[in-house]
């Protein structure tokens, strides 16, 4: 069995696997919305978090008449939010390790800070 982010798979296999053509896979490539692996010959390996990512786009792209630009915003906006939920993972699981102590240092402390907003009105 093969690992989540281990390439393996060639553009044939993928591109029959999910019927499509090659060719939208190299344009998925050329547009950045997927970076498949490539061996040192160049030939195009994919891994099944790649295979899922172009589920995803196809999703997008076919069901919901989203084009390539929004793909590629929706994506990175996925991307993000990804990291923002791993990030909120590591402090919940800091913080609770802190809490098990009884005491959370001030540098640990968790502050929040409420945002100042000014307004400037301009007369006529």
């Amino acid at each position: 069995m093969h690992g989540y982010d281990e390439p393996v798979y060639l553009i044939s296999v993928v591109a029959k696997a999910l019927n499509i053509h090659p060719q939208t896979l190299r344009q998925y490539e050329r547009e950045g919305l997927i970076t498949p692996s490539r061996t040192n010959g160049k030939i195009r390996l994919y891994s099944q978090r790649d295979i899922d990512r172009i589920n995803l786009i196809l999703r997008l792209t076919r069901e919901l008449g989203v084009n390539l630009a929004g793909v590629d915003i929706i994506l990175q906006l996925k991307d993000q939010i990804d990291s923002f939920e791993e990030e909120i993972d590591d402090l919940r699981l800091k913080l609770a390790k802190l809490s098990k102590q009884g005491v959370v240092p001030a540098e640990n402390s968790l502050v929040s800070k409420k945002s100042v907003y000014e307004i400037i009105l301009f007369g006529k």
